[in-house]
């Protein structure tokens, strides 16, 4: 059982009781066809190992990454790669369960970027850019360079002539691109672009359109009780969800349809005022996929931080502890299919990732205008503290986003976890 609910959520509760109770209960629950499971998909076995690794860094706040749009990055470089180098790559792909054979990897993950493009304007708004960066190359051998744009939308940008600093820039300038003129956090690691260096670089800012309006005239502020206390503006909404609890765990489970049905927002969220530590221990792909199946269309008030999470990232170090370690080496890189030249040495100088996550009460066309579903004793998900949150695409089943949000920007109070 959850505990009892915070004094400050029953100020908003009796209007979304309210506006809640006048629609038919027949009509249809969210996300009624769902997704295929995760464990057959490379794009969660990925991206948990990896926010895991991400999140044993102490300094860890507000983790945020694409695992998908990684997953297709790495799956492209693949293909022009051989040896162990080819090797180390496809482990890092392979799904616990998967549902197809390896050759099916790139396809998977082609197929799921295809959805993400058609989904783009109607479930969320969505800037998402990948390139392949080369310092002074010869030219890239080109069916490579075309297979990976075709299946994988990345695109080849030579970097120019100069030192660390100015490919710092070159790569700041892209990710600005690639973020839709928000300008990403600055790299905190160091590069060394040597002579056949390859990087490889991500960014994504994503912006979700709800399938129905949470509440702009009950918005109001709340403290969120993160790595710092802060005073938040908090959005709420009462309707039919998704939900389950796993009392043994003490986690709440709860999906969230974005516009059209075509992506969902699901989040986890622990019983009480916690750090993250205690659940993120407990993940794998096939506990996430028993939680999200034992899901059911719940009566749920949903009370969510208004928030922007951003991040930027230098994988190498995490890429390496999970099993990439010759790519780094330019003695034993083999990355023969990238380049024309068969003998020219080319190896991975760096992983690059910049990531936006904008949590708004917006919904998308219509959104606004739906008859509230009838909510009879409804759950409480009240997220006033850390949780754990993934944006997932409802055709393929596909892991767009992962992160965590354990920090709300907002005038800071004197307690902390």
């Amino acid at each position: 059982m959850l505990p009892s609910l915070p004094c400050c959520i029953l100020i908003a509760l009796p209007a979304l009781l309210v506006q809640a109770s006048t629609a038919d209960s027949s009509k249809k629950s969210p996300a009624a066809s769902r997704p295929p499971a995760p464990p057959g998909d490379p794009s969660w076995a990925l991206g948990l190992r990896l926010y895991q690794g991400l999140r044993l860094d102490s300094v860890s706040v507000n983790t945020l990454f694409s695992p998908l749009l990684l997953a297709s990055s790495l799956s492209a470089l693949c293909d022009g790669s051989a040896g162990t180098t080819a090797s180390q790559l496809q482990d890092l792909l392979k799904a616990p369960s998967p549902a197809k054979t390896e050759a099916d990897t790139g396809v998977i993950l082609s197929g799921a970027l295809k959805s993400l493009s058609e989904a783009n304007g109607s479930s969320f708004n969505l800037h998402a850019s990948t390139a392949l960066f080369s310092k002074q190359a010869s030219q890239l051998n080109q069916e490579f360079v075309k297979g990976s744009q075709t299946k994988f939308q990345v695109q080849h940008q030579p970097l120019e002539e100069g030192d660390s600093k100015s490919d710092l820039k070159q790569f700041q300038r892209w990710a600005k691109t690639g973020l839709g003129g928000l300008e990403g956090a600055p790299l905190v690691a160091e590069i060394q672009a040597k002579t056949g260096a390859l990087f490889l670089a991500n960014a994504l800012r994503f912006r979700g359109l709800w399938e129905r309006e949470f509440s702009k005239e009950s918005a109001d502020l709340r403290t969120f009780l993160g790595k710092k206390y802060t005073k938040v503006m908090m959005m709420h909404r009462a309707g039919l969800y998704h939900h389950y609890e796993d009392v043994e765990n003490m986690v709440q489970v709860l999906e969230v349809p974005l516009w059209g049905g075509k992506a969902s927002v699901v989040l986890l969220l622990p019983f009480h005022v916690e750090s993250l530590g205690r659940l993120e221990k407990l993940l794998t792909v096939e506990l996430l996929s028993k939680w999200l199946e034992k899901t059911n269309t719940t009566s749920v008030i949903i009370s969510l931080p208004i928030a922007n999470i951003t991040s930027t990232l230098s994988l190498q170090t995490r890429l390496s502890a999970m099993g990439l370690t010759d790519a780094w080496d330019q003695k034993v890189a083999d990355f023969s299919g990238v380049s024309e030249k068969k003998k020219e040495k080319l190896y991975l100088g760096g992983v690059l990732h910049w990531a936006s996550l904008e949590l708004t009460a917006e919904a998308g066309r219509g959104g606004a205008e739906l008859e509230e579903e009838h909510v009879e004793k409804p759950k409480l998900f009240y997220a006033d503290h850390p949780f754990i949150f993934f944006v997932r695409d409802n055709t393929s089943g596909a892991l767009l986003l992962m992160g965590a949000l354990d920090h709300a920007e907002g005038e800071a109070l004197h307690d902390e976890l």
